[in-house]
């Protein structure tokens, strides 16, 4: 599974703002295929889990709590050299510095709300994957 596949999360903001069909349709357009999908809530003991790399940073606790302040919707696609296309699909962490054909640059309002969160390395994303879908879940 490595190498082709990575964790998408659109997070709470744009599931709020209703931006969930745009973004999957997005990804799809863009060659992705969705192997597996579903809306969830963060508990505080998942978001420490899924970010326990930031942990120590300004930023760590500002987004476990913006992670587990609504619901997210997390998908599990593949495509060829999936983390890096999909990163590249994202546009920079910073929306306003994202290009506006990016997810970012389209529906990103700030760093900490900047729509999507994708993995950042192929070991990343089996890991992620592994925390949100049971292997049942994944087609």
């Amino acid at each position: 599974m490595a190498g082709n596949v990575t964790l998408a999360m659109i997070k709470p903001k744009a599931v709020e703002s209703g931006h969930v069909g745009a973004i999957l349709h997005t990804i799809c357009a863009s060659g992705f295929r969705i192997r597996g999908l579903k809306m969830m809530k963060f508990t505080k003991e998942l978001a420490e889990k899924f970010y326990e790399v930031h942990q120590g940073k300004d930023f760590y606790e500002p987004l476990i709590e913006f992670i587990t302040s609504g619901p997210v919707v997390v998908a599990c696609i593949e495509g060829d050299n999936a983390v890096a296309s999909f990163r590249e699909l994202m546009g920079a962490t910073d929306p306003k510095l994202a290009g506006p054909e990016t997810i970012r640059g389209k529906f990103g309002t700030s760093v900490l709300a900047n729509a999507i969160h994708g993995s950042d390395s192929d070991e990343t994303a089996i890991r992620e994957i592994e925390l949100v879908f049971s292997k049942e879940e994944i087609f």
